[in-house]
């Protein structure tokens, strides 16, 4: 569901990583290293938001190189900061990306975000949120559109104990039929979601998780 191949990211004269290989079907896989190794880069460039400067990416069968639409609409992506619309709700965050998808969001969208106690912030912008709101408000939107691949970064931080319950239980559903895929410093909450770990050295071309 998840594949990437011959991976590479430079910044100016420096490599980031070179050369990552990666292939993993359904089930929760986790990513740990140290901070400043390029966790929050690889995820964009999964997501697309991030330009690989060598290797592809395939989302559910899906080029996104060659093609990215279809790549894209198989994938659901939880950013670090979660920021990336400040003046839109919450509500129109849950709207925009079912239109994205060419689907409406349904009650299972909306039992979980009421599950991630958003009822009350529907209509507050995301520049009036705290970090874990805006996050719930992502991590509801990992329904919408039934996507294959789950890509998170940090996906625990700004949770309090009731919501890590909610993530838990989001992640660990979804991986039973879908590639679920986070970044995270949390051993807790990676054996929690019953995740397969990894570092940078394990992204092998003989590594499969």
């Amino acid at each position: 569901m998840l594949r990437f191949a011959n991976l590479t990211k430079r910044f100016g004269t420096r490599t980031l990583f070179e050369n990552l290989h990666f292939n993993a079907n359904a089930g929760c896989a986790a990513l740990n290293d140290e901070n400043g190794s390029g966790k929050s880069t690889l995820l964009g460039m999964l997501a697309g938001t991030v330009d690989a400067d060598g290797g592809d990416i395939w989302l559910d069968g899906h080029s996104l190189r060659e093609a990215p639409l279809a790549a894209k609409s198989a994938l659901a992506y939880v950013p670090d900061d979660c920021l990336a619309y400040p003046f839109q709700t919450g509500r129109a965050l849950l709207d925009l990306v079912a239109s994205t998808k060419k689907t409406s969001v349904d009650a299972g969208v909306i039992n979980l975000a009421h599950r991630f106690g958003l009822a009350p912030h529907m209509e507050k912008r995301f520049e009036q949120m705290s970090l874990g709101t805006r996050r719930k408000f992502f991590l509801s939107a990992t329904l919408i559109g039934a996507p294959r691949v789950i890509i998170a970064d940090e996906p625990g931080n700004g949770l309090d104990a009731a919501a890590r319950a909610v993530l838990i239980d989001l992640f660990t559903t979804l991986g039973k039929d879908r590639c679920v895929f986070f970044s995270s410093h949390d051993p807790d909450l990676t054996r929690a979601c019953h995740a397969t770990t990894a570092a940078f050295a394990d992204l092998t071309p003989h590594r499969a998780i």
